[in-house]
């Protein structure tokens, strides 16, 4: 049984996507981000960073890995699944996963940094952030050109990706003139799995319906967050 210690962010959605593409048990741990639930002691004797995801391995006499990245390496080589072992098949992986890690993920997030939540617009700081992520899109879009997912079969590399590239319109970059990244972002939401872990722990498309005010009063939450 893995203990899964999580809230709905894309960091979030790459540890339940992969438990549910491992078809691995899992029990649920909601992290409540804005009260402050990932700095209080038992949170952070799991991950010391006091950040999501995190899990901990119940079969492994409670072992406890932190950093999404981490997380989907250590399941995919104790499943033996969705990474391959061979040397140069490995290294394409964690390639586009560091990809993710390093660029996609911290362009993104300073995006909606800037775009969403902060109360004063700094343009050139939005310009900034939206610019880089959409050239690392291109990146992605000319790798998809010829290739059906980012390193070979599909694995934890495109999970990685897309749990951050299927909220691009949150960080206000457009994807409509990129279609290979387009046909490759509604190829994964057609996967259940996909589908599924989007929506843990709660399922943010909710947000969107009705007058908007819960799209807006999660940005508000937001800002909160990104001073801890």
């Amino acid at each position: 049984m893995i203990d899964l210690y999580t809230a709905s962010t894309p960091n979030g959605w790459k540890a339940s996507i992969v438990l549910e593409e491992l078809e691995l048990p899992y029990q649920v741990h909601p992290i409540n981000l804005m009260a402050g639930e990932q700095k209080e002691a038992g949170f952070l004797a799991i991950n010391p960073n006091g950040r999501i995801p995190a899990i901990v391995d119940r079969d492994e006499d409670d072992f406890a890995v932190f950093e999404s990245g981490a997380i989907l390496v250590y399941l995919a080589e104790k499943t033996g699944k969705l990474m391959p072992t061979e040397v140069k098949g490995r290294s394409l992986v964690m390639q586009w996963l560091m990809f993710q890690m390093g660029g996609v993920g911290p362009m993104m997030g300073q995006a909606n940094v800037f775009f969403r939540y902060f109360p004063e617009k700094i343009q050139p700081a939005i310009d900034r952030y939206q610019n880089e992520s959409k050239r690392l899109f291109t990146v992605l879009d000319d790798r998809l050109k010829d290739n059906e997912f980012l390193a070979g079969d599909y694995s934890i590399a495109d999970i990685a990706n897309w749990s951050w590239v299927r909220t691009h319109r949150w960080s206000g970059v457009e994807i409509d003139d990129l279609g290979n990244l387009q046909r490759w972002v509604d190829q994964l939401a057609a996967r259940p799995a996909c589908d599924k872990g989007v929506k843990i722990p709660v399922d943010l498309a909710e947000l969107a319906k009705g007058d908007g005010k819960g799209a807006e009063e999660f940005a508000k939450n937001a800002r909160t967050i990104v001073q801890r």
